[in-house]
């Protein structure tokens, strides 16, 4: 299965997000999108994004009844985009809406099992769930599998045990990737070598990347680090 470093484009506006990319020149970069910068620019930016050569993530993490994820799938998956997420506590009908929504493309769904910003005492004492944190992206990883979804959003942390106990032909997509920088809103960071090693598909980068004084370089020290050259 392809290995790539997706780069998260956390930007304000359409300005930061091209200064930024025009920088890299040459390079065919995967690139997340998500509220902020769809927000910003919509769908037609998408659209031109893909046109011009790029690989887009469209981040948007749908969560609603199950009907109105199936359109709303639909609607984005007609912009050609590679992965769409949803999040894997809409449970099991809203999943397979999900999948329905993108019939006849080629876009692959992608299902949020918990956010890496989540760490233990934030599941117990928040949102109410006695369960080890592990045991619940697990749990939903299995519930997209049967629900036809293409792969899920983990911590690469639990991405070895998805790849080997679960389902080797789930992808697994790993935000929460730093070396030694500050973890920022992170709970559950891994580095790129412990990703790679964790069976992870592709991993998440944003802000060490995009905050980085020579951002060419920051990513292609992920790349190197996760791809082994």
């Amino acid at each position: 299965m392809e290995r790539d470093v997706i780069i998260a484009c956390d930007f304000a506006n359409k300005k930061q997000f091209d200064y930024f990319l025009s920088r890299f020149k040459g390079e065919k970069l995967f690139l997340k999108i998500g509220y902020q910068l769809f927000y910003a620019t919509g769908p037609n930016f998408i659209k031109k994004l893909i046109n011009d050569g790029w690989r887009i993530f469209l981040d948007l993490k749908l969560h609603d009844i199950p009907h109105t994820v199936e359109q709303g799938i639909k609607n984005l998956a007609s912009l050609g985009v590679h992965f769409i997420t949803i999040h894997a506590a809409g449970g099991m009908k809203m999943m397979e809406a999900a999948v329905r929504g993108i019939a006849g493309s080629h876009t692959k769904i992608l299902a949020v099992t918990q956010l890496t910003s989540i760490n233990q005492t934030i599941l117990e004492q928040e949102l109410l769930i006695d369960r080890k944190i592990t045991d619940v992206v697990h749990h939903y990883a299995v519930n997209a599998l049967q629900a036809g979804v293409h792969g899920v959003i983990c911590s690469a942390l639990e991405s070895r045990y998805i790849k080997e106990k679960i389902s080797n032909h789930l992808i697994c997509v790993t935000p929460g990737i730093r070396l030694n920088e500050s973890k920022d809103d992170q709970s559950r960071i891994v580095t790129p070598k412990e990703a790679h090693d964790n069976k992870a598909d592709y991993i998440v980068v944003g802000r060490p990347i995009i905050k980085a004084n020579d951002s060419i370089k920051a990513y292609h020290l992920y790349k190197k680090e996760f791809l082994g050259y």
